[in-house]
């Protein structure tokens, strides 16, 4: 079995060894203690995370434990290791020449091409794999396409040295966030997870929402925002929190399937919850050329608004089945000094991270002197540093190296697909194709692009998806005279909701597990709790201040309003306020929803008199009832 020539071979060990190194080799980078250039990071990086990929993810789940699987597995790793380091040895002799090559650079190019593909459809999916595929035959077929997809093509060997001995292909931007960035975070989130950060985080959570109603899902809610800033993965956020929090609400008297949608949609949000998004957030800064620190202030309101959204609702759903208060059980007895002392070491690591990244440190800079004082606190507390501490720092750089391996196969993967945009001028016939087919109108081109991205993002990752929508669809939004960092939040952000997406919902199939209830209750419900998250983009397409870009006085009002039209659908959507609604009422709150978020002085007056109206109704309703 698989498991036992791992022990004979100690793999499991292996493993982690080369995740300590790829995790050690960044660090060591981020400190200063040696310096190498940007394409030996990319190279190298690569490198070990395709040894990771290819030892950790069977060639099929049925050969999985299999001999046949593990030298195979192994062939292609040591394929990439020999690539790597050939190209290694050679970028920059072909740097400093203008791009002369040799035969064995072609050989070398090709291995990784094809590892690169294989990896994408083992750590990620056969859809990544298939996508990049199918852009990187475009080449070989454009003569043979008629009309604007036509071109004169390019032979197998120039577009091979073209995607690995340059930094427009699969060792551009995308692997070199994930070098830089995404490795650092997922190493901060891993040190958090192992020295206790979610425990305490629930502790916090379940003790703010204490004997108030539906404070199992109000819990779930706060709890999952917290851990979304460390984790960045939805299906992941769910597995960790949802097996405490869906059978909290489900004893409170949530229904399996609506327990579930819940806990799927608020870890959802936290991919779009600052500061630590997730590592489609740090890509989106390097494509677009802002600061991090502009990416957080951006998705700032729209992230507040999606977690009040739901918290209203669940606390509107608890009102409307007269779920009463539930003591949520704690983890700790001790007093509230006592549980924020013990915590107090994750406040200041997130403090520091925020404190650095806002006095204009860069986001990797910022997280690992954040990790630095965490692990000196660490050591403070536990006064010791015995076998424990070190089992519990070796296991975090591990976690986080090893995390970040799937992430970069599909990075490596978008850089083919931008590599082949680049130089075959196929991404600006894309642009010219949405243009065509919305006929110069932004809500149609905004309408194809949210179907494309929903699409994608049912069988992609997060940041697979985003990776693709960025080269392929983003720069088309510009056309309509969006800027940038607007169209890519749009593409951003049903990447990230596409996971609670019907019938393809990651997030809400690891829920709908957990919760004992059928897949697809679980996915139509989440679809319903989430029904703002897939208004808002459009709305700050229209309304710039919903992402903090206009001026103040627009910023201070679209949060208003925006605040307000959450409430409105939220009190839609469940059909409820003091008491339940009918149909008419539930419409009026739907309507007043829409015209609060869409940022104009004549629909926010209209929705401000609709909602007024309708909680003015509300209170009549109740007076008369108290009255008889």
């Amino acid at each position: 079995m698989y498991s036992a020539i791992s022990r004979y071979l100690n793999l499991e060990s292996m493993l982690n060894g080369i995740a300590i190194a790829l995790g050690l080799y960044h660090l060591s980078l981020l400190s200063g203690l040696f310096t190498v250039s940007t394409m030996e990071i990319r190279l190298t990086h690569l490198m070990l995370a395709l040894c990771l990929v290819f030892w950790s993810y069977p060639l099929v789940e049925r050969a999985k434990g299999t001999r046949f699987d593990l030298v195979l597995s192994s062939f292609l790793a040591l394929a990439g290791i020999a690539a790597s380091v050939w190209l290694l040895s050679r970028w920059q002799e072909i740097a400093f020449s203008g791009g002369e090559t040799e035969a064995r650079d072609f050989y070398a190019g090709a291995v990784i091409v094809i590892l690169v593909f294989e990896a994408a459809r083992r750590g990620v999916g056969l859809v990544l794999a298939l996508i990049a595929l199918a852009f990187f035959l475009y080449p070989f077929v454009s003569p043979y396409l008629p009309g604007l997809m036509n071109s004169r093509g390019y032979s197998f060997e120039r577009i091979v040295l073209f995607l690995t001995t340059d930094t427009q292909g699969v060792y551009g931007i995308p692997i070199g966030v994930a070098a830089s960035y995404i490795i650092v975070f997922t190493i901060f989130g891993a040190f958090l997870n192992r020295f206790g950060a979610g425990d305490f985080f629930f502790e916090i959570s379940s003790r703010v929402t204490r004997n108030t109603r539906a404070a199992g899902a109000k819990t779930a809610v706060l709890f999952s925002t917290l851990l979304g800033m460390i984790s960045g993965s939805a299906a992941g956020n769910v597995a960790v929190t949802g097996t405490l929090t869906i059978p909290m609400m489900k004893r409170e008297g949530y229904a399996p399937h609506q327990a579930g949608a819940i806990e799927a949609v608020v870890s959802t949000g936290g991919q779009i919850m600052p500061p630590v998004m997730g590592a489609a957030a740090f890509i989106m800064a390097e494509i677009v050329g802002v600061p991090y620190v502009e990416i957080m202030r951006t998705a700032l309101i729209p992230a507040l608004l999606f977690f009040v959204s739901i918290f209203v609702m669940v606390h509107l759903q608890a009102v409307r089945r007269n779920i009463k208060a539930v003591p949520v059980e704690s983890l700790s007895t001790a007093p509230w000094w006592r549980v924020l002392f013990d915590g107090s070491r994750f406040v200041i690591a997130f403090g520091i991270l925020l404190a650095f990244m806002l006095t204009g440190y860069s986001p990797f800079k910022a997280s690992f002197w954040a990790l630095i004082a965490l692990v000196v606190m660490e050591v403070l507390w536990v006064r010791k540093l015995d076998r424990a501490f070190w089992e519990r720092f070796f296991g975090a750089l591990a976690d986080g190296a090893r995390s970040v391996a799937p992430i970069s196969a599909a990075c490596a993967a978008a850089g083919i697909i931008s590599g082949v945009l680049a130089i075959t001028g196929l991404g600006a016939k894309i642009a010219t194709i949405i243009q065509l087919l919305a006929g110069g109108q932004l809500i149609v081109a905004l309408f194809l692009t949210m179907i494309a991205a929903i699409i994608l993002g049912m069988g992609l990752p997060t940041t697979a998806a985003y990776l693709i929508l960025a080269t392929v669809i983003a720069p088309a939004l510009t056309k309509f005279g969006l800027s940038p960092l607007t169209a890519h939040f749009f593409v951003f952000y049903y990447g990230c909701i596409s996971t609670i997406t019907p019938p393809v919902a990651l997030a809400s199939y690891v829920a709908a597990g957990i919760a004992g209830a059928r897949i697809s209750d679980v996915g139509w419900t989440a679809l319903v709790y989430g029904l703002t998250s897939y208004i808002l983009p459009f709305a700050f397409c229209f309304g710039p201040g919903l992402l903090l870009q206009g001026t103040a006085i627009e910023n201070v009002l679209a949060a208003i309003t925006g605040l307000a039209g959450s409430f409105a659908l939220a009190v839609g959507i469940v059909g409820c306020l003091k008491t339940p609604l009918g149909w008419s009422a539930r419409l009026a709150a739907g309507a007043a929803g829409l015209l609060l978020l869409f940022q104009s002085i004549p629909s926010a007056v209209g929705g401000t008199i609709l909602l007024a109206g309708l909680v003015l109704w509300q209170a009549r309703q109740g007076k008369a009832v108290v009255d008889n």
